[in-house]
């Protein structure tokens, strides 16, 4: 009964090495990295202090301790890529997208391109869709109250956005050349069901 069951354990440990394989396989085929998904956070360093945690529908916050907002930044930095993410937010939601951030530690849209999320901006012009003080909205889209998906384009100097599958913005600068991601919290309900980054 001992050598069955450990011949049963053997062929099981195999075949879940054989999907795990195969899973790798087929993600290094298209090329997508996997940083959040609706049951794993993945691996961040964390800047400021926010209560980050899995639920059951993804990756949320909805605390900070403090004034300052605060980040999961990406342990390896980035150059080209494609994002795709998927987020809800609530009304009050300050949170964003920032890209090649010149700094691990200091995060802001100095040292960042940051793709934001913020329906209730004072200057609408930069809020949910634009990038902060690099390209404008008009109008604004609204992201409140559902999921919304972005796709973040950044090839050399270009970089696109687009939500829910309408451009908000594409632009040319050259500011920042490659650095980490970073998810941000700063007000409001911040979830992220899927994350992904595709290397260009």
């Amino acid at each position: 009964m001992k050598r069955f069951t450990a011949r049963a354990a053997g062929v099981a440990i195999g075949l879940a090495a054989l999907a795990a394989a195969h899973h790798a396989a087929a993600q290094n085929e298209s090329g997508w990295v996997t940083l959040v998904n609706d049951s794993s956070m993945g691996e961040w360093d964390n800047v400021g202090s926010a209560n980050w945690t899995m639920v059951d529908d993804g990756l949320v916050a909805n605390k900070l301790e403090g004034k300052d907002p605060a980040y999961l930044v990406s342990k390896v930095p980035y150059g080209d890529f494609e994002i795709r993410a998927e987020f809800y937010t609530d009304a009050d939601a300050n949170s964003g997208i920032f890209i090649r951030c010149d700094n691990a530690k200091v995060i802001d849209a100095k040292n960042c391109y940051e793709v934001n999320i913020f329906d209730k901006r004072p200057d609408p012009t930069y809020g949910t869709g634009a990038i902060v003080d690099v390209a404008k909205v008009d109008p604004m889209p609204k992201a409140a109250d559902r999921w919304n998906t972005y796709e973040i384009t950044a090839k050399g100097p270009k970089l696109t956005v687009v939500l829910n599958g309408e451009k908000t913005v594409e632009v040319e600068d050259n500011k920042h050349a490659s650095g980490p991601i970073a998810l941000q919290y700063g007000s409001g309900l911040v979830k992220f069901r899927k994350v992904q980054i595709r290397p260009l």
